[in-house]
């Protein structure tokens, strides 16, 4: 099976200039009739010539030196991801543009002969260019697909118009009816089946024995020392009766690769976790292995975890409060799982676990007992009987200062070596197949949390590629390949796509140019919230903008780069690839504590319907994901924004950290390349009259490997390693610098910060010499053909 896949995944150069001389876009046919027709040429002079292509693109290079300008900008108006210029606005035509490239019309003769003459060399013109463009066509043209160089807006909107919410509500339902079915292989099979019946190319099973762990034969459990009182995480006394109800979401609520085993210890109050609140703990009682009570939210749960790993805690109660939740989700009662997986199998950490690869002993993850349970449960253990709101004010759960609560917390769990399956099937691109927009979902994988939401997500993919499809089969192919994949293992650690990745890095490295994400699309039903990389912020504004059906509730402000959960990881943290992802949401979820959606909880299918009851948040989401894959997939130019970057970059400078002076003198030289790049060469590109096709080429070349010279190396625990993503939308700065500068203020040395300043330093010169470079690389191609 990897056999097929890697070969279809094999690189396949394509140059774009050996082709131009076959494609209308650079061979204009009322040109070479306008051109045939000109009387004033000389039938030895045309046969000499080298041809009309190698003319018209000449033409257009040197029409790009005379015209290649820098926009002025104001650098001190700094506006967040947005280019003063626009995504690819083209500048002012010049005045002189059709002068300098228009002929001059016949001269006039008296000679009744000599017009006889003319006319018979006229004949013998159109006759030889008839058969050249015969020929060439026939050769260079395909003949069974029409050129996806011409797809336009009205096509764009022809094939999203197939959408409908109906057929996305009854994909939904179909998937919710093998759900009830513990083995995934059902699941994948249906994808399978259903992506091939809609004509989608050589989808394939593509398999990884991974390491998982999965809950316990028996519930975990917390119980007060004081009365022994025993509780389930859900709240629900340890009793016969209450272990058979529910007895599936309680067995599913559990910290997946968390240690196992028993402890009892007192409860310590650590609220959200951060470095102030343990300095303030440490400084008022001993910690060794305690028990901490914590919050989700506000931080990656991972880096939370290593900071009471390296305090001394031995065990974590996890819970979310209800004061961070919207008003409408009532899940005071329900516990949750989470992973403490950072990505793929934990067996074969970075490298694919495929046969005969080295399998570590890596049963847990951390040293730490940890077990989610519920905030009902929270407040037993800390005997808080008051209402949680006065006032219509939600009062945060915390343990009473000075009281000491005894508790034993078991936590049991199993780890054992599963199969799982992703689902891949690609649409190969017309004229640059060797370049992949990666559109990613997730199905349900055996013995995890009962979560619905992945239902949402396949069906979302599932209804692009039958619009997709629709209009394949009548003729028409994106220029470059669509990869659709259905992820296994999301919910223990992304480890599908972390598997497929690693497996195929090398070809991912080269060919990948964009990835769509479709993880958990609908989260809520009052605002579109839309996450995408600053070179794709433009573009996804755009689309807001078009489709948002209730604006009141889509600001054109809600685009973000910000940490998302899901299957886009590895692609945004290990490849450097522009991402992007929509997703309905509560707007008290996007004001509050971020990283709430590390807790999964069981939600059942009337929820999904209850949230959207006639699906049409989802056809939106899958209207908006479809017109941004098939403007990367079809436009000559990729809708990346380069200024974007630069501007992000200095506006993620902005703060009170000290010694930035050097990070934004090498920002604003980083700036001064992207107004240059994006004005010299993008400018031009994007003007069908000024392109050239293997400059095209290797300005896309440029474009998509922008946001690899900003992956870090070693970051904390849950950070991206991808410094242009921030941990929430509050605050702009870098993430590992604002880390670091805390860390710093509780110790005595700076060096941690320091570090921090090296790598982000390195982001920003790398980036800068990257477009530096690519400016020359365009001026030695410019001299060479002068």
């Amino acid at each position: 099976m990897e056999v097929v896949f890697g070969k279809k995944m094999a690189y396949q150069k394509v140059n774009a200039d050996q082709r131009a001389p076959g494609h209308s876009q650079y061979l204009d046919n009322d040109d070479l009739q306008a051109t045939a027709l000109d009387l004033e040429w000389d039938m030895e002079k045309e046969l000499e010539e080298p041809g009309f292509d190698q003319f018209h693109l000449d033409s257009a290079e040197n029409q790009n030196l005379e015209t290649s300008e820098t926009a002025d900008l104001n650098l001190d108006s700094i506006q967040p991801a947005t280019s003063p210029k626009g995504r690819f606005q083209r500048l002012q035509e010049e005045s002189d543009y059709a002068t300098r490239y228009t002929r001059s019309a016949p001269k006039s003769s008296r000679c009744t002969f000599c017009r006889l003459v003319k006319i018979l060399c006229t004949a013998i013109i159109l006759f030889i260019f008839g058969i050249l463009i015969g020929y060439y066509a026939h050769k260079k043209c395909p003949s069974n697909a029409t050129s996806s160089r011409t797809l336009d807006h009205q096509l764009y909107q022809e094939i999203l118009k197939t959408i409908q919410a109906e057929d996305i509500k009854k994909t939904f339902r179909n998937l919710m009816q093998l759900y009830k079915s513990e083995d995934d292989t059902e699941i994948s099979k249906m994808i399978k089946a259903q992506w091939t019946s809609l004509g989608l190319e050589d989808v394939q099973f593509v398999n990884y024995s991974v390491l998982l762990s999965l809950p316990g034969p028996s519930p975990s459990s917390v119980t007060l020392s004081s009365s022994g009182q025993c509780f389930h995480p859900n709240s629900q006394p340890c009793s016969g009766e209450a272990r058979t109800h529910s007895s599936q979401d309680l067995l599913s609520s559990y910290a997946a690769y968390s240690a196992k085993g028993t402890l009892e210890a007192e409860i310590i109050d650590v609220s959200y976790g951060n470095a102030d609140d343990l300095k303030r703990i440490k400084n008022m009682r001993n910690i060794t292995n305690q028990i901490a009570l914590l919050k989700l939210g506000k931080l990656p749960l991972l880096y939370k975890l290593s900071l009471l790993e390296k305090a001394g805690f031995g065990g974590v109660l996890l819970y979310v409060d209800p004061c961070d939740l919207p008003k409408t989700a009532n899940l005071d009662e329900d516990a949750f799982m989470v992973s403490l997986n950072p990505g793929g199998d934990p067996s074969t950490p970075g490298y694919p676990s495929i046969v005969g690869s080295f399998r570590q002993n890596r049963w847990n993850l951390t040293s730490l007992l940890v077990q989610p349970i519920s905030a009902a449960l929270v407040a037993k253990l800390i005997s808080s009987s008051k209402d949680g709101t006065k006032d219509s004010v939600c009062r945060p759960l915390e343990l009473p200062p000075h009281e000491k609560i005894m508790v034993k917390m078991q936590v049991q769990t199993v780890t054992s070596f599963k199969t799982i399956t992703n689902v891949v099937g690609y649409l190969k691109g017309l004229t640059s197949p060797d370049r992949y927009i990666i559109v990613g979902s997730h199905h349900h994988t055996a013995s995890s949390y009962r979560g619905q939401e992945w239902a949402s997500s396949t069906a979302i993919i599932t209804a692009f590629i039958q619009a997709l499809m629709l209009r394949v089969k009548r003729g028409w192919r994106p220029d470059r390949s669509i990869v659709f994949c259905s992820w296994g293992g999301t919910e223990f650690g992304n480890i599908g796509s972390y598997e497929w990745g690693e497996d195929f890095r090398k070809v991912l490295q080269e060919n990948v140019v964009a990835y769509v994400s479709l993880h958990s699309p609908i989260r809520g039903n009052s605002s579109l919230y839309s996450v995408a990389s600053p070179s794709l912020q433009q573009l996804v504004a755009e689309k807001n903008n078009l489709h948002c059906f209730r604006r009141a509730q889509c600001p054109e402000t809600n685009v973000s780069s910000v940490q998302i959960q899901g299957d886009a990881d590895y692609f945004i943290n290990h490849l450097g690839v522009p991402s992007v992802q929509f997703a309905y949401e509560d707007i008290k979820s996007l004001q509050d504590p971020s990283f709430l959606s590390e807790a999964l909880f069981p939600k059942v299918a009337t929820k999904i319907e209850e949230m959207d009851p006639f699906f049409k948040l989802h056809e939106t989401i899958t209207k908006l994901s479809g017109e941004v894959i098939l403007q990367i997939a079809n436009e000559p130019v990729l809708p990346f924004n380069v200024l974007d970057i630069a501007l992000e970059v200095q506006n993620s400078l902005k703060g009170d950290q000290p010694n930035t002076h050097q990070l934004l003198a090498l920002a604003s030289r980083l700036r001064e390349s992207a107004e240059l790049f994006q004005s010299d060469e993008m400018r031009p590109a994007n003007d069908p009259r000024e392109r050239v096709p293997v400059r095209v080429r290797m300005l896309n070349d440029i474009l998509q490997d922008m946001e690899k010279n900003f992956l870090a190396q070693q970051v904390p625990p849950g950070f991206y390693r991808n410094i242009l993503y921030h941990l929430d939308e509050k605050t702009s700065q870098f993430s590992i610098l604002l880390e670091a500068w805390e860390r710093c203020k509780s110790l005595a040395s700076n060096e941690t910060f320091q570090e921090a300043l090296s790598k982000v330093l390195h982001s920003i010169n790398s980036a800068q010499v990257y477009f530096k470079a690519g400016l020359d690389v365009f001026d030695s191609v410019l001299v060479g053909k002068n």
